[in-house]
This record gives structure tokens, sequence and C-alpha cells, in this order.
């Protein structure tokens, strides 16, 4: 493997494993082939541990990749809980969901869990984000409609989206202090003070499912749709949209780089997207056919 002497790196994941690109011109890749077979890898996050850690949908197991490329992998107790999102904590763990058993989970460094019952039985969570108040807060996908709040006690209170079936998917910390969350069915950009105030904004594109969001280094924040564009929308609600050169790209992940850009996984195109904050687009193409990269994360 090409060692990276002091260069930062952009780390993503792709169906068939964990890969880094590392930020410069002349965009190099490296690829990593996850120890489970068809574990069907979703969403990464740097860990406090300076390791990435990743959900494994399929494989029911949660991994962690050194920046060197060392694989550890650990079970989930619950069978077939579908792991999605996956977040760092304020108290030194990651913090995942399980979209089918229903619960959150809280895995330490050194691989021990802590399972929490959501209080929706049928809740689907799916994204995960670090919020300004210490907890953990996530969305609730297809059936539940709603925003969950988790401390690190592991009290859960949940928050009901005004638009039914809105799909709430990706979710991130703004820079107002506020949550801001995709509604991929509904075609919105949500907003939940920590207090479970929530305001709607409508994406100008009408079936754009959003998917991705993310804090930009402009104040803003940036999100994906499936539709083939990357979108914007400030504290004040107004959105912009780029379109992606790539036709039926769909863009899914999305991270802030150390480059000052926006960085976002195309599942169907089989590349990585740059945008900066004046809307200029550049692509890179994956080297494993077929790949399919879905969660992107800004490397330590």
């Amino acid at each position: 493997m090409k060692k990276y002497v002091g260069e930062p790196r952009v780390f993503f994941v792709a169906l068939l494993g964990v890969v880094l690109a590392a930020v410069a011109s002349g965009q190099t890749f490296s690829e990593f082939a996850i120890p489970t077979a068809g574990s069907q890898p979703t969403w990464i996050a740097t860990g406090p541990d300076g390791a990435l850690w990743f959900t494994q949908d399929l494989g029911n197991k949660i991994g962690r990749i050194t920046t060197a490329g060392v694989f550890t992998e650990f079970s989930i107790p619950t069978a077939d809980s579908h792991p999605i999102g996956i977040a760092a904590g304020p108290d030194g763990a990651l913090w995942f969901t399980e979209s089918s058993g229903s619960k959150i989970g809280r895995i330490t460094t050194t691989g021990v869990f802590t399972e929490f019952a959501i209080p929706t039985l049928i809740s689907k969570p799916y994204g995960i984000a670090a919020g300004p108040d210490g907890a953990l807060w996530f969305t609730e996908n297809v059936f539940a409609t709603k925003i969950g709040r988790i401390p690190t006690a592991g009290v859960i209170t949940e928050f009901t989206i005004p638009t039914l079936n809105s799909g709430a998917t990706g979710i991130a910390a703004g820079p107002d202090g506020a949550l801001w969350f995709t509604e991929n069915n509904s075609n919105k950009i949500g907003r939940i003070t920590t207090a479970g105030v929530i305001t709607e904004f409508t994406t100008p594109t009408a079936s754009s499912n959003p998917f991705g969001i993310v804090a930009g280094p402009d104040g803003a924040l940036w999100f994906t749709e499936q539709a083939n564009k990357i979108g914007r929308i400030t504290t004040a609600g107004s959105i912009t949209e780029f379109a992606i050169p790539t036709t039926l790209s769909t863009p899914l992940g999305i991270a802030a780089g150390p480059d000052g850009a926006l960085w976002f996984s195309e599942h169907t195109g089989n590349k990585i997207g740059r945008i900066t904050i004046a809307g200029v687009i550049t692509e890179f193409s994956i080297p494993a056919a077929g790949s399919r990269p879905f969660g992107i994360a800004a490397g330590p």
C-alpha cells in the first residue's frame, strides 16, 4: 500500500470494502477487502481512537479499520439487527442504529456492546449524529416518522415529524445549535431544536429524495439528492441545488473534507464526487467496478 505522509484523506465504504482517497490533485485510491464476505458496509465514522468505524448491514457486525488497513470486527448481540448509521459519541464510544432490531447500539473502542430498545416498536432507526446537547440524535425511517434522542445514559425520547411517512434518513448537527435531517420520501429538509421543535423546508426539485446531510464549512448544511443533485440549505431555509455531471449517479453519503470542500459517494455512478462551496463539482472513478459506495467520512 502506498503511504501518504502528512496528507489528509477521505474514507468511504463501498459494498466491496473500505476505500480511501488521498485529498490531492491526481486522486489515489486504495481499497481494503473486509474479512466478512458479503457484509455490505454502509455508514462510516472516525472514532476517538484514530481508526475508522463502520456498520455491516448484512454481516450484523461493527467493523473497525486502522489507517494502515488493519480490520477488526465485532458481532452485534442482537441477531439480524441490520446496523446502518454510526457516529462518535461524546463519551468516547461509537453509537449506531439497528434498523431491524429497533434499537440504538453503543460499542466501546474495546468492543463492548450495550443496546437500548426504542419505545416505538417498528421504528426503523437509520441515521445518527452527536448533538450539541451531549446526546445522540437519530432518524426513524418509514413507519415511525420520528426523530429520536438518546443521552449517554440511554433514556430515549421521540419527537413526531409533522409530515407523515417522511422517510427521515440522514441527520447532522447544524451550526445553529439544532439538528438537521433529510426526509427521503417527502422531499423535505427538516430542522429540530434540542427542545424538539420541528421545522420543514421543501426542496425545489420534486422527487429529489434527499438522503445524506452534513454541516459545511460555510455555515450551511449540504445534502445529497438521489435525483442526481447536491443541495445546500442555509439555516434560514434557503435552498440551492447543483446538478451532478454523471447522470443516474445516486449520491448518498456526504462529508466535509479537510480541504474546505464537500465529498460525496455516487452509489450507482461508482464514483466519489467533490463539490466546492461555490458549487464546482469534480468526480473520481473508483477502481473496483460495481463497488456501490455508500457512507463517507474524513479520516483522522
